[in-house]
């Protein structure tokens, strides 16, 4: 075994003098510096499940790119643990809402992981103009009825997102056959996916050669199914307090213009920040409403923040 001079030497931690100054009244022995330094932290190669699907729909690991794709997945988003342990917090708000309209739908529950991908379970929005959990452009959105303008924007409403993201699912498993190309399909597009399976003349997502991010996005999709259900064997550690908590809220009617959402949120007993956090979709601080359209509004039970 090397000397503790030979491995601080080879680390750049030791002076041309072979002088070691440690910055503290009690140096540690040598023997438990160099335990220290060998052992202080670990980087394990992990082993790719032998069953792994989406939707039920086997992923063919048999063959070593797709093997090596998976692994790759694994490892980046296991050891990337700031962001999977967010996954596991923000999960524990938003799939509440998420599963019962995929389960109305007849959609796999693995669909969730998708809108994990697609945002990291926030109202990211993308250099395309994509917005919300589920990542809809702006067409989309209003092609499937979802109201768009400068007042109201609903791909920043979860619930009404998930129906629409819905539709395009089920549209796309009606033309593809399979998940795994409806699921590729909200990547690529329907007519992206529908080129590429004609150009090269197969059936199965994982027979298409394609870009970086189709290329890499069920495998991503797997990846954090695996490790968001399994968190002990990747390591993860946290209690259930740890996790965000769903806040339970009840809904306003509202179908007459709102001429000032601050006012508004003060005679409901909660401040416009709090008002906002719970109805992104609501883009300005006030409601034009011209149509007298009914707006339902939700509004946290009280005692889960403080008084604004």
């Amino acid at each position: 075994m090397k000397t503790i001079k030979n491995i601080l030497a080879c680390l750049g931690l030791i002076s041309l003098s072979g002088l070691l100054v440690f910055a503290v009244q009690d140096a540690p022995s040598d023997e438990n510096l160099e335990k220290k330094i060998i052992n202080d932290y670990n980087v394990y190669a992990l082993n790719v499940p032998e069953n792994l699907d989406f939707a039920g729909e086997a992923l063919p690991l048999e063959d070593p790119d797709i093997l090596e794709r998976m692994d790759r997945e694994l490892l980046v988003n296991t050891y990337w643990q700031s962001n999977a342990l967010l996954m596991f917090k923000r999960a524990n708000k938003a799939f509440p809402i998420i599963e019962p309209i995929l389960e109305k739908h007849g959609i796999p529950n693995d669909f969730k992981y998708l809108a994990v991908i697609e945002s990291g379970l926030t109202n990211a929005v993308s250099p395309a103009g994509a917005r919300g959990v589920w990542q809809i452009m702006k067409a989309t959105g209003r092609e499937n009825g979802l109201e768009i303008n400068a007042n109201v924007d609903e791909r920043y409403n979860l619930e009404k997102a998930t129906e629409v993201a819905c539709k395009y699912l089920l549209e796309a498993k009606e033309r593809f056959g399979t998940w795994t190309l409806a699921a590729a399909s909200y990547n690529a597009g329907k007519a992206g996916i529908a080129r590429r399976l004609k150009e090269q003349n197969v059936t199965d997502y994982y027979d298409l050669l394609l870009g970086e991010e189709t290329g890499r996005y069920m495998f991503r999709i797997v990846a954090l199914k695996e490790i968001l259900n399994h968190p002990d064997k990747y390591g993860f550690n946290f209690r259930h307090k740890d996790l965000y908590k769903p806040i339970p809220t009840y809904k306003v009617a509202v179908d007459t213009a709102v001429t000032d959402f601050v006012e508004f949120s003060e005679k409901l007993g909660i401040n416009y920040k709090i008002l906002k956090l719970h109805n992104p979709w609501l883009r300005q601080p006030h409601l034009n409403n011209k149509s007298r359209k009914e707006y339902f509004i939700e509004i946290p039970e009280k005692g889960y923040y403080s008084k604004p």
